[in-house]
């Protein structure tokens, strides 16, 4: 039962991976760790399906003129370099801590994206400015088990006007690098259950090619909608965790 579990989780995030250009950890830690698993294991198991979600779904941006590799090279450089110290962070802090920073960081992605105007004219953030958000978001994000997507697009939106679909497309290119990362560092540590992640991943492969095609066809107000109750909704579970978990 829980292989089936796994590999429908592991589906339903991958959708929603391509769909909203995250890498699905937001969506995996909070199913896993209503499993039974502690927040570290999952964390792990997350990093592990993202490397299958984020890549697959990269590619098929890529193929269909979605993503530009040199727009998201520079922050993502930055996301590698701050994820490999992601491993050290989950062992020295504590899995209440990481549960209330990852409820606290929802909460601001939530109110900076329901404020974020899509018709801003865009800024050109210098490579030093993006490698520097790379390296905060990876180093923060891959220690609670999620690529960064979720607060890259709404810096990118909501700071510097990139357009929605673009920054759905660079956000889930940004989780490959974090994911290798931290996977590596995470892996370093023994932090990552190999079967559980697999499982997931190779789920996400299905998910996140439908996911992405949908990406492309909606309009943009749609899918900024569809991203705050994604924000909601795992703002919701991963409060029940902290406080009932």
């Amino acid at each position: 039962m829980e292989i089936i579990l796994l590999i429908i989780f592991g589906v339903f995030a991958g959708f929603c991976g391509g769909f909203f250009g995250i890498g699905g950890g937001t969506i995996v830690v909070p199913l896993v760790m209503s499993m039974g698993y502690d927040i570290k294991t999952a964390v792990g198991i997350s990093i592990l399906q993202m490397l299958f979600s984020s890549t697959f779904g990269s590619y098929v941006n890529y193929k269909k003129g979605k993503l530009k590799v040199d727009e998201g090279i520079f922050v993502g450089l930055g996301g590698f370099v701050g994820a490999g110290f992601s491993g050290f962070i989950v062992s020295a802090v504590s899995s209440k801590v990481l549960e209330v920073g990852l409820l606290l960081a929802l909460l601001i992605a939530i109110l900076k994206f329901f404020k974020s105007n899509l018709n801003y004219s865009p800024k050109n953030p210098s490579n030093f400015i993006l490698f520097i958000i790379g390296f905060c978001i990876g180093a923060f994000a891959i220690s609670m088990g999620i690529g960064g997507a979720l607060f890259l697009t709404p810096i990118l939106v909501g700071f510097f006007g990139v357009d929605i679909k673009k920054a759905v497309s660079m956000g889930l290119f940004f989780v490959i690098f974090s994911a290798v990362s931290g996977f590596i560092s995470l892996a370093i540590n023994g932090h990552v259950n190999y079967i559980a992640g697999t499982l997931l991943g190779l789920g996400s492969l299905v998910g996140v090619y439908f996911g992405t095609t949908t990406s492309h066809k909606i309009e943009k107000s749609t899918q900024k909608m569809w991203l705050l109750v994604l924000y909601v909704s795992m703002f919701l579970l991963t409060l029940k965790e902290v406080l009932f978990g």
